[in-house]
């Protein structure tokens, strides 16, 4: 199965062409998966495969010993070399699978500003990520930490095993033949991307049990999902496993307040009960029943990061949903539900954003940030209406499932 996980990776994930570098980041716990994804990539034709480990004792490490200033510093050559590789044409893979609650009882503000560090110094290689000029992809390895958070009541190896079941089944390897099942996938989310960028609507409305949200879509919108083209001509699917269709949201123009339907695991802590107010577009009140401080932070990153980036659509209906499991872990969650996300829009979810400047962008409701996080707001007690330009109210989901 790590054989099929390494095959989709390379073929589908990343569809990595002959000559390209790749960049990869992964837990060291994943080093099974990284060696085999390396062997494929070469065998695809890559030029070099650079790996970036990291180690969650490492990092625990730091938050428990490091001075205090140490929090304000994050390794900018580090990521301007990664941004330099991009710039450059490397593809790009993220392999996660990090404790998602490492970071527990650590202090809020050294997590505030170590965050924040890296987000200014990643922030080209963001850029660069967000306006899709490379093909790029992430996948999962079930580590036994986060395995353990999963599947609490289980043994260490069964909770392993079990999620490894998960992500393989998520991730469509439990078919004879994964790429081709990827296919068909794929033309599934491109019909749903279809139709949204035929209707153009103004607005979103998602309203069921502490949520009433009006969404607007930012000028010149355009919807994705699936398997999309890069800057360079690569066709790829940034997401394995995925179930979204996404797009931009104007930055002015969301209104109303909104709930979390999951937890988030965001940068080693857990935020769950998140509750948000919007007025012109902006967040004006926010609170959390656990992880109240960490969002609150978060939410000061800069101006952008009180804003929304994106906007996606989710069926309840989903596998991932269906599957039961809560993974606190957003490439996974994400794919279970409707989801918001603060900070850095898609510049390639805006007709012809890649030719536009950031000014340009900004005055088509494209919002800009440090940071892009995803948070979960659907679930099967959730409507979502499509708003037309004449404000005519049109059903789209009913409790979680597509209308039509």
């Amino acid at each position: 199965m790590l054989d099929k996980l390494a095959d989709v990776t390379v073929q589908v994930g990343l569809n990595l062409q002959r000559g390209q570098e790749l960049v990869i980041t992964a837990p060291i716990e994943a080093l099974p998966l990284t060696r085999k994804i390396t062997e494929r990539a070469y065998q695809a034709g890559a030029k070099m495969v650079t790996t970036l480990y990291s180690d969650d004792a490492a990092t625990l490490a730091r938050y428990r010993f490091a001075p205090s200033d140490a929090f304000d510093y994050a390794p900018a050559w580090l990521y301007e070399g990664m941004a330099e590789a991009y710039a450059a044409g490397a593809a790009r893979l993220a392999i996660t699978g990090q404790n998602p609650a490492l970071l527990k009882g650590q202090d809020p503000d050294r997590i505030s500003r170590a965050s924040k560090a890296q987000s200014i110094a990643n922030r080209r290689a963001l850029e660069l990520i967000a306006s899709f000029h490379i093909n790029w992809s992430i996948v999962a390895y079930a580590t036994v930490d986060w395995a353990k958070m999963v599947f609490p009541d289980l043994a260490e190896e069964q909770a392993v095993e079990k999620l490894w079941e998960a992500i393989f089944k998520a991730s469509r390897l439990d078919t004879d033949d994964p790429v081709a099942a990827w296919a068909a996938h794929n033309a599934n989310l491109h019909k749903r991307v279809q139709f949204l960028n035929e209707k153009r609507y103004a607005a979103l409305h998602f309203k069921g049990p502490g949520t009433d949200l009006k969404v607007g879509l930012a000028d010149d919108h355009v919807w994705s999902g699936g398997a999309a083209v890069a800057k360079n001509g690569v066709v790829c699917n940034p997401n394995i496993p995925t179930e979204e269709v996404f797009t931009t949201p104007h930055k002015d123009r969301v209104e109303g307040y909104v709930s979390s339907s999951k937890p988030l695991a965001y940068q080693g802590s857990l935020l769950d009960g998140i509750r948000v107010r919007f007025e012109g577009g902006r967040i004006v009140e926010a609170s959390a029943k656990v992880g109240e401080d960490i969002l609150k932070q978060l939410l000061e990153t800069d101006e952008g990061a009180r804003r929304l980036g994106e906007v996606a659509l989710v069926p309840h209906s989903s596998p991932i949903a269906q599957s039961g499991i809560l993974f606190y872990n957003t490439l996974f969650d994400e794919n279970a539900a409707s989801h918001i996300a603060l900070g850095q829009a898609y510049s390639e979810c805006i007709r012809g954003g890649d030719r536009l400047s950031r000014e340009e962008l900004a005055a088509r409701g494209s919002n800009a940030s440090l940071i892009h996080v995803d948070w979960m707001i659907g679930s099967n007690e959730i409507d979502v209406d499509g708003i037309t330009h004449t404000g005519q109210a049109e059903p789209l989901m009913r409790r979680g499932e597509w209308v039509s």
